[in-house]
C-alpha cells in the first residue's frame, strides 16, 4: 500500500505531462496556483480524486524552474510516477525498509521534503556474478512534518505510515502530489535523487531507476 487508494475499484485519472500535450502551451506554468488548477480541474472533470502517471514521460513541465535547467542539455525525462492528490493525503511504505536518508530539498521546483527507504530485503535484480542488488524508494514532495522524528535507519513496515503529500510552496512548489521512484544505486547521494534525467542520459538512468509499476500494477500505466 502507498495511498489510501484502491486503483482496483477507484476512479483515477491518468494524466499527460508529456511535450504532446498542447494545454501545457496554453498554462503558465511558472505560476503554482494556475499549474494547481490546471492538474486539479482535469481530476474534476473525470471524476477522480487522483491523478497518476510519468514515468519515463518527456515532459516539458520542467522549463518552469532553473533547476532542471542546464547549459549543456535541459532534464525532461521523468524517472518515477507521480500520484497527484490533495495536500494533507497520507503516504505508506509499499515495502519493508529502513531510512536511507532525507532532507528539505528546497529550491522552486525540487523535491521539498524528500524521504529515501532502503529496502534490504528485496532484490531489485540479479547481477551477473549472481549478487543481489539493493533496492531504495524515494518519496518526494511531502509536508515538513513528514520529516519530524526521522533518523538514518529507522524502521519502517509494508502499511506503516511514512507521511503526508505536501501543499506548495512548502513541496517544492508544485501543485500537490507525491513523486514515487525506485533505484537500484545510489550514485553515493544521499537525501536526494535525480528524478529527471536528459535524453542523453535516459537510458544509463532507466536501467537504475526501475518502474514502479511493475510493484503497483496499476492498468493503464506502461
Amino acid at each position: 500500500m502507498l495511498l489510501l487508494f484502491d486503483f482496483q475499484k477507484d476512479p483515477y485519472l491518468i494524466l499527460d505531462l508529456s511535450a504532446t500535450n498542447p494545454d501545457l502551451a496554453t498554462l503558465d506554468l511558472t505560476n503554482t496556483a494556475t499549474f494547481s488548477d490546471y492538474v486539479f480541474g482535469k481530476m474534476r472533470a473525470a471524476g477522480a480524486t487522483i491523478g497518476v502517471g510519468g514515468y519515463n514521460e518527456h515532459r516539458v513541465i520542467y522549463r518552469r524552474s532553473e533547476h532542471f535547467a542546464s547549459l549543456e542539455e535541459p532534464r525532461e525525462i521523468h524517472l518515477g510516477i507521480d500520484f497527484w492528490a490533495e495536500a494533507g493525503t497520507p503516504v505508506f511504505a509499499p515495502l519493508d525498509g529502513i531510512i536511507h536518508s532525507f532532507q528539505d530539498n528546497a529550491h522552486f521546483g525540487d523535491y521539498g521534503p524528500t524521504i529515501i527507504l532502503e529496502h534490504p530485503g528485496n532484490v531489485a535484480e540479479k547481477s551477473p556474478d549472481n549478487a543481489t542488488s539493493p533496492l531504495y524508494s524515494l518519496y518526494g514532495h511531502l509536508t515538513r512534518s513528514s520529516l519530524n522524528g526521522l533518523f538514518i535507519g529507522k524502521a519502517f513496515k509494508a502499511g506503516d505510515k511514512l507521511g503526508e503529500i505536501g501543499p506548495y510552496p512548502e513541496n517544492g512548489d508544485w501543485p500537490p502530489h507525491l513523486h514515487f521512484q525506485f533505484m537500484t544505486d545510489m550514485l553515493g547521494l544521499a537525501g536526494d535523487f535525480p528524478g529527471v534525467c536528459s535524453v542523453s542520459t535516459r537510458a544509463t538512468f532507466l536501467a537504475i531507476c526501475p518502474n514502479p509499476n511493475d510493484l503497483l500494477r496499476i492498468a493503464g500505466l506502461s
